[in-house]
Order: C-alpha cells, then sequence, then structure tokens
C-alpha cells in the first residue's frame, strides 16, 4: 500500500472527534452543495432552454421556407408550394417532415367581445404529434376529405378574453373586397405561454378557408414548415434546400425569427456558467483554507516525519490524499442530493414559475447524464489541482521547530 495513502487513511480514522471532524464535515458539506447546485443548475437550464424551444418549433417547424418579400405584413406573398421538396422530403437528408402553412388577419367576433387575430390555416400535414404537448383542451380540427373544416383551435388567452370553451361558435370577419365572415366551431384550446407571439394573436384553422377566401388554388400557400431530424444540423439542412429551391424562395430558421428568445435563452447559458465559476471559486477557498488548518494541526506530525528522513513530496501527498478523501465524499453527497432534487422536480413539480413571464409554469428538468459526468470529472479535477497551493507550506517548516511547536 502506498505509504501517504496509508498514513492519510489513517489521519482520517483518528479524526472521527473534535475540531478535525468539524473541518473534515465542513469541507464534505462545501463540496457536495457545490456540485449539488451545479448539477441543479445544468438540468434546469437544459431543460427550461429545451420546452421553451420545442413550443417554439411545435408552432413553426425548425425552418421556414418563403416567397422572397419586402412585406412587413402578416399575410405571406403566395406561392406553388408544389415542389420537389414537399412531394419527396425523403430526399433531403436530415429532413423529417414539412407541411404547409398561410397566415390570414381578421376580426373575431362573439356577443360580448371584438378581438383582432391572426388565422393560421393548416393542412393534414400539420404535425399535430409535435402540438400535442400545448393542446390543454378539446381536439385538434378535423379536415374533411373535400370540403372545409369550419373548426377553429384558438388559445387559452383568447379564450380567457372572449368567454369561450370547446364546442362554443365564433365569427370571424375578414377585411377585404368585398368583406367576407366565416363561423366557425372551437374545438380545442392550446397554451404556449409565448403570449407575444403566439397566443396572444393566433389561432388555428384549415388552410383551405384561407385559399378559398385569398381566392388561391389547392397548391399555393403562404410557405412551408420543415422539421429536422437533429436540431444541430438545421442550419446545415437549410443551406441544402436553400440551393435546391428556386431563387425567389427564402429559407429562414425558427432560430432567426423569433431570435430574441432564442438569444435570451443563450444569455440563460452563460449565468449558469458563471454560476458554476462561483461555485468552484467558493469550493476552491474552503478547501485551500482547511488544508492549512490541518497542516497547522499536523505540524508536529509533520515535523516528526521529516525527522525520520520523509520527503517534503511525501508528506505534502499525505494531506493531498486527505483532501482529495474529502472531496470524494463530498462528490458522493453532491450527486444524491442534486439529482435526488431533481428527480423530485421532474416527478412533482413542485417548484412553480411564473409562465408569463417564464414561457413555463414549472421549474422543468432534462436529464443530460454527460453533463453530470462533466460536472462531477471538472469539480474533483480542479479541486484536487487547487491542494497543491496549500501544501507548498510543508517545505518551509523546519522539523526541529516543529517538533517543538504548540
Amino acid at each position: 500500500m502506498n505509504l501517504s495513502y496509508f498514513i492519510a487513511k489513517r489521519i482520517s480514522r483518528q479524526q472521527k472527534e473534535g475540531f478535525s471532524a468539524t473541518i473534515h464535515k465542513i469541507a464534505v458539506v462545501s463540496v457536495s452543495l457545490g456540485l449539488a447546485a451545479a448539477i441543479s443548475s445544468f438540468l434546469i437550464m437544459h431543460g427550461f432552454q429545451e420546452a421553451v424551444k420545442q413550443k417554439m418549433y411545435s408552432f413553426s417547424g425548425h425552418l421556414v421556407v418563403s416567397a422572397l418579400s419586402y412585406n412587413n405584413s402578416m399575410e405571406e406573398t403566395p406561392f406553388d408550394f408544389n415542389l420537389d421538396l414537399y412531394n419527396n422530403p425523403e430526399h433531403y437528408e436530415g429532413v423529417r417532415h414539412i407541411q404547409e402553412y398561410a397566415h390570414k388577419t381578421g376580426l373575431l367576433k362573439t356577443e360580448e367581445e371584438i378581438l383582432g387575430v391572426v388565422i393560421k390555416g393548416v393542412s393534414k400535414r400539420f404535425d399535430t404529434l409535435a402540438f400535442a404537448k400545448t393542446m390543454i383542451e378539446g381536439r385538434f380540427i378535423h379536415f374533411p376529405d373535400s370540403a372545409v373544416a369550419n373548426e377553429v383551435v384558438i388559445s387559452k388567452v383568447i379564450a380567457n378574453k372572449l368567454r369561450l370553451k370547446t364546442g362554443d361558435e365564433l365569427v370571424v370577419h375578414f377585411f377585404q373586397n368585398p368583406p367576407r365572415l366565416r363561423k366557425l366551431k372551437v374545438t380545442g384550446i392550446y397554451e404556449t405561454n409565448l403570449s407575444e407571439y403566439f397566443d396572444g394573436k393566433m389561432i388555428i384553422s384549415d388552410i383551405r378557408m384561407v385559399q378559398r377566401l385569398n381566392e388561391w388554388a389547392d397548391s399555393i400557400a403562404g410557405g412551408l414548415e420543415v422539421f429536422v431530424k437533429d436540431i444541430n444540423q438545421a442550419e446545415t439542412v437549410g443551406e441544402d434546400i436553400h440551393n435546391s429551391i428556386d431563387y425567389d424562395l427564402q429559407v429562414t430558421s425558427t432560430a432567426y425569427k423569433y431570435q430574441q428568445v432564442f438569444q435570451w435563452l443563450e444569455l440563460i447559458n452563460r449565468q449558469v456558467n458563471i454560476l458554476l465559476v462561483i461555485i468552484l471559486t467558493v469550493i476552491c477557498i474552503n478547501m485551500i483554507s482547511i488544508v492549512l488548518i490541518l497542516v497547522m494541526e499536523r505540524t508536529q506530525m509533520i515535523g516528526m516525519l521529516k525527522a525520520m528522513g520523509a520527503t517534503n513530496g511525501l508528506v505534502r501527498s499525505i494531506f493531498i490524499n486527505n483532501g482529495v478523501n474529502l472531496i470524494t465524499r463530498g462528490l458522493f453527497w453532491g450527486n444524491v442530493i442534486g439529482l435526488g432534487f431533481c428527480y423530485l422536480q421532474y416527478q412533482f413539480r413542485i417548484i412553480p414559475l411564473n409562465a408569463h413571464d417564464y414561457y413555463i409554469s414549472y421549474v422543468p428538468i432534462s436529464w443530460h447524464w454527460d453533463v453530470v459526468l462533466l460536472l462531477n470529472v471538472l469539480m474533483f479535477a480542479v479541486v484536487s489541482a487547487v491542494l497543491l497551493l496549500p501544501t507548498m507550506i510543508i517545505s518551509r517548516i523546519n522539523p526541529i521547530k516543529a517538533i517543538k511547536f504548540d
């Protein structure tokens, strides 16, 4: 057995009570709470980012193909979507699904309230599975084979403003020449909590209604929403699509279209990284202080070992092994506390959030075991390396003075 490791173990066993035991407990608690905070922060950050992005993507896809236009209106420039991309998406590597859409502004009118809205027309190809997580009541639109579906899905915000519920009917007025209106039935209510972008103004209906109102052919739409297999490859897929479509069409990523939200999510990532640096700094300072105290407490032992011929390296390794032992225990309890808290939050959603401010009603957790492993390795490596600093004082201790030290 390694001599320094053997002595360090004997010291640890002897320090079960008294001041040294308290110091050891403080070291273990410091490391464990730091790791638990880091694990919780990163898993919450990833969960929050993924939850918000999933809501954005379920409503808009990962990429959007639309006609080039300098028009800032909500209603897009129409184009014929009968493209190879639409008809044969399997020919495009990385593309999972494609669906057409069209927007049209209108005015919702009930017996008591009036509200301006944007109708998003979708077809049978709409990815209802991706959208299912945002549905909180009722069902999605049923698309008949021939006729236009006189059904609509509205947001919870609009439902509350107009005092509507599933099964109610509403009238949508369209300001065009000549003015037209449609009577629609509410079949479902969705909630993304992204009121500024969707909930506050967007309702979903049959795209064929928009096509009839605009006198478009069935192959005309306002745009195509593209879902990719791997979001990390979205930019590459977008470039491939851009190279294959006509010059008068463009490909825009949802991340660029709603860049304010995505930049905000990246800012959270930076804040969590700063928090990790602060946690590591505090733990390192604590460990330096604790090891210095342990060295001072064992000054006589250090002098005795040096007098018996022990090298500075051997004596230093005793305290380093002692510190590594404390770090290991701290990492164990840190994982127990951090992962235990995350599991409870994941299962029971104990901590709520203000959905109006954070776009989600509870603190989300996303399990990334590679992140947990990386945090453990990083904390062990950094704090263990820091142990070299306080043990440098051992080389300056004079054996004779150390033995007489009291």
